[in-house]
């Protein structure tokens, strides 16, 4: 059965959807949905907050994704993506064994359902361009400057 939370973060609302024990969906939406807490919706939670805090660089929360085999692939390739840093789209496709890809790499970003866990916001244009992202440029910059103030030193790094 699938269940849902969502709170106010840094970049707006988010909701976490769970379904079967798994994290299915982290999105942006516009307005507040009636929750059914779990356990698992409130880890979420907590570690998104604590993300947001910069104080947390990678989550520890079971996700299941659904998409083609192409997608699946490239989300599980952003997994790897360090935190406070980026690749291009062409450098996706390449770590994914696909060179010519990168147009189909910046698709699948566009259709991960599972936003700041998947890391889609870290892939960027050539020329390290800032491009697409499914919650706009802004959402995308502000989670890029977001990690890099702390990979800059100024805050305590934390890895929970």
């Amino acid at each position: 059965m699938e269940k849902s939370l969502s709170f106010k973060s840094l970049i707006g609302i988010i909701k976490i959807t769970e379904d079967d024990g798994y994290i299915t969906k982290i999105s942006l939406v516009d307005k507040f949905d009636r929750s059914n807490n779990s356990e698992l919706l409130i880890k979420t939670k907590q570690e998104l907050e604590e993300y947001f805090s910069l104080k947390r660089t990678r989550f520890d929360i079971p996700i299941k994704f659904t998409g083609s085999t192409f997608q699946v692939k490239v989300w599980k390739s952003l997994l790897t993506v360090p935190y406070g840093r980026t690749l291009t789209y062409g450098e996706v496709a390449n770590l994914i064994g696909n060179p010519k890809a990168s147009r189909a790499v910046g698709m699948a970003c566009n259709k991960n359902p599972l936003m700041i866990v998947v890391p889609c916001h870290r892939i960027i244009g050539k020329n390290k361009k800032m491009v697409g992202y499914a919650y706009g440029t802004l959402i995308k910059q502000k989670l890029l400057n977001l990690e890099s103030s702390l990979e800059n030193g100024k805050y305590q790094k934390i890895n929970k």
